[in-house]
């Protein structure tokens, strides 16, 4: 017959049950302070914050972007082309670079990666601070190539955090090679720029409207005021 636990055994199994309770309680209070102070980081009027479409878009297009890249890079490893595939404006071509843009700084890679990690950051940033929509889409854009591209900076040869961006993309007439994220990151910091100028155009239209019918309300108000 198998012995009743003692009570002094049986204490110290529930002086053990609260305190894994209390830990975890401390653990959840720490993880919400800190989901709280994340959210400060983000302005009530921020396009993340304006509708759950929204969000879901951004990090649909971020996710997609950092796929279609490591899909891209991992076809062409397999592949290992010897030469360039293809030939007039574009081509298929393996360079494993591992500097930034143009093979700047290739022989430190741990400082490369750094800058990275810092562009990824701001790029996050920037995507879950602004106001405008089309603004906020581009960016998820940038961020989902940044965040290409700093995965080949931590996880592929020669080493962690010092592995080298597979570029395969190469443009004739001396444009270099690119690859999936440097693309989405052209071309979503291009959007973004266009997208700010729209909204900024718009916004002054919207304004020249209002303009008239503000004053008219003004008036009214200051007549019956002296009246």
């Amino acid at each position: 017959m198998a012995r009743s636990a003692s009570p002094g055994a049986e204490r110290l199994l529930l002086l053990s049950a609260l305190g894994g309770s209390a830990a975890r309680g401390r653990a959840a209070g720490v993880a919400a302070a800190g989901i709280v102070a994340f959210m400060r980081l983000i302005s009530a009027d921020a396009a993340v914050r304006a509708a759950p479409g929204v969000r879901w878009a951004m990090a649909g297009i971020a996710v997609a972007v950092l796929a279609a890249d490591q899909a891209g890079k991992s076809l062409v490893l397999a592949a290992h082309p010897a030469g360039a595939i293809g030939g007039g404006w574009v081509s298929v071509r393996l360079v494993r670079n591992t500097g930034a843009s143009g093979g700047l700084a290739s022989g430190y890679p741990l400082l490369v990666t750094l800058a990275a990690v810092a562009v990824t950051v701001v790029a996050a940033t920037a995507a879950l601070r602004v106001r405008g929509r089309w603004v906020a889409l581009c960016l998820a854009a940038v961020l989902g190539g940044a965040a290409g591209n700093l995965a080949d900076r931590i996880f592929r040869a020669p080493g962690l955090g010092r592995g080298a961006v597979v570029d395969w993309i190469h443009f004739g007439g001396g444009g270099g090679s690119l690859d999936i994220a440097d693309l989405a990151i052209q071309f979503g910091v291009l959007g973004a720029v266009i997208a700010v100028a729209a909204e900024g155009r718009a916004r002054k239209v919207r304004e020249a409207r209002e303009a008239p019918a503000a004053r008219e309300a003004g008036e009214a108000r200051q007549a019956g005021e002296s009246g």
